[in-house]
C-alpha cells in the first residue's frame, strides 16, 4: 500500500498545489497556518514537517524559527521534494557563497522509520499525511521518539464528519467536484483513493487514544471546517534523563 501511495503522489506532484487550492477553495492555507501555530514553533527551534509534500508547512515553520532555527521537511515522494526545494529557493534566494538565512533540509524518507536521533525536535507538523501512512500507531511512535521532552506536534488532516448531513455533503462534493476536476487533469484514478482513505481513517477520539498509547501525555483533537477537517495537537512531557 505504501508503494502505491508513493507512486500516486509522484504522479500528482506537478499539479499538487493547484489541486489543493481548487479542492479547498483556498482554505488549506488558513488550516496549515493554524497547525503551525499549534505546534508552538518559535525562533531558534529545530522543527520537523512530516509528509511535507510541496513544502507549505515546512516553509511556514521556517518563517517561525527564523535564521537561527532549522527545519527538516520529510517526504517519500522525490517528485514533491524537488518542487519543495525549488519553492524554498525562490522564496529564500541566497548568493552562492553566502550562508543560508533560513535552514531547510529536504529529506526523502519513510515516516515509519525516521532517520533522526531520539529527542531531536522542538516542534513538528504533519499536513494530510497521517491518513495515508501504512501504520498510524508506528508513525505516531516515531514522532514521539524524535520530539524533545516538552515539544509539541500538530497533525492536520481530512476527516469524515460525524453529522450525517455533513457526511453526505462531503461525499457529494468528492463525487461531483473532486473527481471531475481530477478527471479533467487526467488524474481520476490517482484521486480515487481519497474516499476509501477517509473511510478507514480514525476519528478524533480514536486519534487521541492512539497518541496516548504511544506515550503522548497530552493529546487534543480540534475539529475544524464543520468536522470535515481536524488538527490533532500532541505534547511530549518529561525531561531528558
Amino acid at each position: 500500500m505504501s508503494n502505491e501511495i508513493q507512486s500516486i503522489f509522484n504522479r500528482i506532484a506537478p499539479v499538487y498545489d493547484q489541486l489543493n487550492d481548487w479542492l479547498s477553495l483556498g482554505q488549506h492555507r488558513i488550516w496549515k497556518e493554524m497547525a503551525v501555530k499549534w505546534s508552538a514553533a518559535k525562533s531558534g527551534d529545530t522543527a520537523l514537517d512530516l509528509c511535507c509534500g510541496s513544502g507549505d508547512l515546512a516553509l511556514r515553520l521556517a518563517r517561525r524559527v527564523g535564521a537561527t532555527g532549522q527545519v527538516y521537511g520529510v517526504d517519500f515522494s522525490p517528485n514533491l521534494l524537488e518542487i519543495a526545494k525549488e519553492r524554498s529557493q525562490s522564496q529564500y534566494p541566497q548568493p552562492a557563497l553566502a550562508m543560508p538565512a533560513v535552514g531547510i533540509a529536504w529529506i526523502e524518507a519513510d515516516v515509519l522509520n525516521l532517520p533522526f536521533e531520539d529527542n531531536q525536535f522542538d516542534a513538528a507538523t504533519m499536513g494530510y499525511g497521517l491518513r495515508n501512512v501504512k501504520d498510524i500507531p508506528r508513525s505516531l511512535q516515531e514522532l514521539y521518539r524524535v520530539l524533545k521532552p516538552g515539544a509539541k506536534a500538530a497533525i492536520l488532516d481530512f476527516h469524515r464528519p460525524s453529522n450525517p448531513q455533513l457526511r453526505a455533503f462531503q461525499q457529494l462534493y468528492l463525487d461531483s467536484f473532486v473527481v471531475p476536476v481530477a478527471n479533467y487533469l487526467g488524474l481520476k484514478e490517482e484521486y480515487a483513493y481519497i474516499s476509501p482513505s477517509l473511510d478507514r481513517f480514525p476519528v478524533g477520539r480514536e486519534q487521541i487514544e492512539l497518541a496516548r498509547q504511544v506515550g503522548f501525555a497530552v493529546a487534543t483533537h480540534y475539529p475544524i471546517a464543520n468536522g470535515m477537517m481536524g488538527v490533532l495537537v500532541l505534547s511530549k512531557l518529561g525531561v531528558i534523563s
